[in-house]
């Protein structure tokens, strides 16, 4: 062979050889994509400390819902009417010096005082408002005060009235990073944006004009996050993890880095990331605990048929006791601009309804949105018999509330006061059941032995009656009762137990709670014509928990700032997360994670033995060379910038 045919010959070689490199490399980007980047790079982005360049810079307060929390003292005093008295009250915004109230509605040159009537905003129509005030152009931050005012009845027969400043809240919001100080903030013990006081919660949204409408402001967006601030970035998910930027943006999370949202559920309530972005409407918040109900309602069965129906005082008693452990507790019964088939539909009268017989199935599959399956649980208001049984699978989720003429008899529930009490602590036994507390867990729950006799009844009174909790039947079925337990018969108790009474026949229930029981297969099986306890039926299977393939666990004891993690983790959640009452946590690594993309992933397990739990995702980082954590923190970045 020739030199000449020996060059040809090598030229054609390396061009094949570098044209299937570049096919490869092509094929290596499409399947491995690099993490998309921010549109300006930090290393080369001067700081613009302009406010407001783009837009006539102004302020915005909503006031979303409000809630008055003097309810269930009334409901559970025993003959009280006050109960019926709905609270009168009205809101006073206040931002530099611009005083607005709620009260003074002026329209055509009139003027008209307009009090809310009701216990709580969202049951007379879902009413809120908004105040928004002109500011000096850059005007770096503003005074916001949000002011609750009671209108109170005195005087000989109550003819007189005066307004009471119930609730204060005191704020202070920055243009610059879109966050608020104060009285409320960030990461606090009740929820960013949510104010749990003395005798109203409220909630509300402050945000400043903006000009691509996304809520983020320019500062932030051009010097922190550096998206552009000409794009509405409540519709760019630039990391393509099924989460908005402007979301990702106001609960810390990195709007260019992947975030496993689907699986993500830092405080641990069944609500994973990507359900609380759609329930953000609904004020789903994921560093507080939510529950969502829906509740559907049988129609009348014959003339002589009770009419069914959720009483608002039944709604708010729950809520309230819910809200004094730190649960948000969100009720549809008839909310607006629900999906189809939300809370408040009218089911068709159905008497043959049990637990055994799987009739929930019928308004289950046909009556609850696909859409809330795992993010609600399902309430039925039907004839007779209350349980919480699983419609699919092995799942409590699903709960039916017998509501009947003869069923309030048997409760003793006489007046409309007793009933609504009754309807309360009933739904908070079967609430209770899909959030963990089982007879399998506690031997007091669903316990009926105290009706085997004089001598059953007198060692349960000796034992498990110690357990003070609507899920012992023994305080929950009132008409077993005696007169001397008044506490009882004159429907006073709506509660689970708090533990005071000490083992062994005693458990806090609420450090017990464990919310994600709705959306797990639980470790017994209900068979047809089950009997309580049924400890012996126990299937305790402690899985692990599944990163995927690649990940390996980490010994902990080989990482730096585990300690540091912890205390700043738990820091950003509710004081009522269980995360907070001790847990188990894993770390896992990924093996050959690629360059920008997360390579750790820790999963923790409350302490809530014996209640049954699993390991749930609560967040993601990078371990360095030396086995120290780090994760993303948007205040640290903001920090860095302003000093």
């Amino acid at each position: 062979m020739s030199d000449t045919s020996r060059g040809l010959r090598a030229k054609r070689i390396i061009i094949v050889t570098v044209s299937i490199m570049l096919i490869l490399g092509s094929l290596l980007v499409i399947l491995y994509p690099k993490p998309r980047t921010k549109i300006v790079e930090e290393s080369t982005k001067e700081i613009d400390n302009r406010i407001s360049p783009l837009t006539n810079q102004g302020l915005v307060v909503e006031v979303k819902r409000i809630r008055h929390r003097g309810l269930l003292e009334k409901l559970l005093k025993f003959g009280s009417r006050e109960w019926k008295e709905k609270p009168k009250f009205y809101v006073i915004v206040e931002i530099d010096g611009l005083v607005f109230s709620s009260k003074n509605v002026t329209m055509l040159g009139s003027e008209t005082d307009y009090l809310y009537n009701t216990w709580d905003t969202w049951d007379s129509g879902f009413e809120e408002f908004k105040i928004v005030r002109d500011v000096e152009e850059e005007q770096l931050k503003s005074k916001v005060t949000i002011t609750i005012m009671e209108r109170v009845n005195y005087g000989l027969f109550g003819r007189k009235t005066k307004d009471i400043e119930k609730e204060k809240i005191q704020l202070t919001y920055d243009y610059r990073t879109g966050r608020w100080s104060g009285d409320d903030y960030a990461y606090d013990s009740d929820g960013y944006g949510h104010y749990l006081g003395d005798n109203f919660e409220i909630w509300f949204n402050i945000y400043q004009t903006d000009f691509d409408g996304d809520g983020i402001p320019y500062w932030t967006e051009v010097n922190v996050l550096h998206t552009d601030p000409y794009k509405d970035d409540s519709k760019l998910d630039p990391d393509r993890d099924g989460v908005p930027t402007s979301w990702e943006w106001k609960w810390g999370y990195d709007p260019f880095t992947w975030d496993d949202h689907r699986h993500l559920d830092p405080d641990i309530d069944g609500l994973e990331n990507i359900e609380e972005y759609k329930m953000e409407k609904w004020l789903a918040n994921p560093y507080t605990p939510d529950i969502y109900i829906e509740v559907d309602v049988m129609e009348k069965g014959s003339f002589f048929d009770i009419n069914r129906q959720l009483y608002e005082e039944t709604k708010q008693a729950l809520i309230e006791r819910f809200s004094e452990h730190g649960i948000n507790l969100y009720i549809d019964d008839g909310w607006p601009n629900t999906p189809r088939n939300g809370g408040g539909e009218k089911l068709p009268f159905q008497k043959a309804f049990s637990q055994d017989t799987g009739m929930i199935l019928r308004f289950y599959d046909t009556h609850f949105p696909d859409e809330r399956k795992g993010i609600f649980r399902y309430v039925v208001l039907g004839c007779s018999g209350s349980f919480c049984h699983p419609a699919k699978f092995n799942r409590y989720d699903a709960i039916h509330l017998g509501v009947s003429r003869r069923g309030f008899v048997e409760y003793l529930s006489f007046t409309p006061r007793a009933v609504r009490v009754t309807e309360a602590t009933t739904l908070m036994h079967e609430l209770g059941h899909s959030c963990g507390i089982t007879p399998w867990s506690i031997e007091g729950c669903d316990n009926i032995s105290f009706f085997e006799g004089k001598a059953s009844k007198k060692k349960y009174e000796e034992t498990w009656a110690n357990y003070k909790s609507v899920m012992n039947y023994y305080w929950l079925w009132y008409w077993q009762g005696s007169l001397s337990r008044k506490e009882i018969i004159r429907h006073t108790f709506l509660d689970y137990s708090d533990g005071s009474r000490g083992p062994p026949y005693d458990q806090n229930d609420w450090e017990h709670l464990y919310l994600p029981t709705f959306q797990i297969d639980a470790s017994v099986i209900e068979e047809p014509y089950f009997e309580p306890p049924g400890t012996d039926k126990i299937v305790d299977k402690n899985v692990s928990p599944y990163p995927g393939e690649g990940w390996v666990l980490v010994d902990d004891r080989n990482l730096t700032a585990t300690e540091e993690f912890k205390t700043a983790y738990i820091n950003k959640l509710s004081k009522s997360s269980p995360l907070a009452r001790g847990f188990e946590w894993r770390v896992y690594r990924k093996v050959d994670a690629k360059p920008g993309e997360r390579n750790i992933k820790i999963y923790a397990k409350p302490k809530v033995e014996p209640t049954f739990a699993v390991w749930s995702l609560v967040a993601e980082g990078y371990i360095g060379e030396e086995g120290d954590i780090h994760f993303y923190s948007l205040e640290n970045s903001i920090e860095e910038i302003l000093t």
